[in-house]
């Protein structure tokens, strides 16, 4: 019986009369299934989504590595003005007090009131760097030279020496009287030197006339070669002119060299051709320096022992 009283009942259920109106305990049933169901499937509500369609959020790829970069950045410049700070506050010695190493003043002067250490000033333009009053301003170069410079003009403070050049001339005076000692402008001041100078190192110089005073030589000294040219010639006048050559001595001249006066060559250090030997087929060519009367010079060559000036083309004319 009972299997087919519950056969019977399911088509009744599912007939087109009407819902059927289930019992308290088959609803306790079928609300007890449903939870069971329902708190075994963990699924419940998941939608699976694509992660890389997803909005992200923060800094990742590119802009991530950016961002490390510009902190790096800040740090390494932190650190930077840091080391900076503490430089300036060890040399410049800043204090509760104020600076302790220099002084700022309205009028624009900067007074350094310890011994400074720099390495290149630039002043202003028209800018004047002194000592106090009474005291001396020393400036010491630490086995370098101390170099003063404008534009072109430098004068450079050594060990051994004090050199001044200048591209535009120089010129020295008295702050006090204003007299010019010494200047290198030619059209209005002679060159003369400077009391106590006894020499003048040139490597080159273009000038009219050299000469010295009445009471003392004029001493012309080269560890080279020595070359005095003019444009117009060049006339060497004195009561009594020397030369001292260590190898030759040329006198060129497009026109005439002309020695008026007593001419003496000291032989000593000149090749002597007395012995008899006759020059041979690789030997040089030897000549034989002659003078005229009236100073004038000429060589002729030398082809036999003992011969003399004479020569088919005589320069002196008739006296010899």
């Amino acid at each position: 019986g009972q299997p087919a009283g519950a056969a019977a009942r399911g088509p009744q259920e599912q007939s087109s009369n009407g819902p059927v109106k289930k019992s308290m305990r088959e609803k306790a049933v079928e609300r007890r299934n449903v939870n069971k169901e329902h708190n075994s499937n963990f699924k419940a509500g998941y939608i699976p989504i694509d992660e890389d369609r997803l909005h992200k959020t923060g800094l990742r790829g590119r802009k991530g590595n950016l961002a490390i970069c510009v902190i790096i950045l800040l740090f390494i410049l932190a650190v930077i003005n840091l080391i900076i700070t503490l430089v300036i506050w060890a040399v410049i010695r800043i204090g509760p007090n104020g600076c302790d190493s220099m002084e700022f003043h309205e009028s624009g002067l900067l007074r350094f009131k310890q011994v400074s250490d720099m390495g290149v000033i630039h002043p202003l333009y028209k800018s004047t760097v002194g000592g106090r009053r009474n005291e001396n301003l020393v400036i010491t170069g630490n086995n370098q030279p101390i170099v003063f410079q404008q534009g072109t003009t430098k004068l450079s403070v050594e060990k051994n020496k004090t050199s001044i050049t200048s591209d535009i001339g120089m010129q020295f005076f008295d702050p006090r009287t204003q007299n010019v000692l010494f200047s290198t402008d030619y059209e209005t001041h002679e060159f003369h030197l400077p009391s106590g100078v006894k020499s003048l190192n040139v490597q080159k110089a273009s000038t009219e006339r050299i000469t010295s005073n009445a009471t003392s030589d004029l001493n012309i000294k080269v560890d080279g070669r020595a070359i005095v040219r003019g444009n117009e010639g060049v006339f060497i006048m004195g009561k009594t002119i020397e030369f001292h050559v260590g190898s030759n001595m040329e006198l060129k001249a497009e026109n005439s060299i002309i020695l008026n006066g007593t001419v003496m060559v000291s032989t000593t250090r000149l090749p002597s051709s007395s012995g008899g030997d006759q020059p041979g087929p690789g030997d040089w060519v030897r000549y034989k320096l002659c003078v005229c009367a009236d100073g004038t010079l000429f060589k002729v060559q030398v082809t036999g022992q003992n011969m003399g000036c004479q020569t088919s083309d005589n320069p002196c004319g008739n006296t010899h």
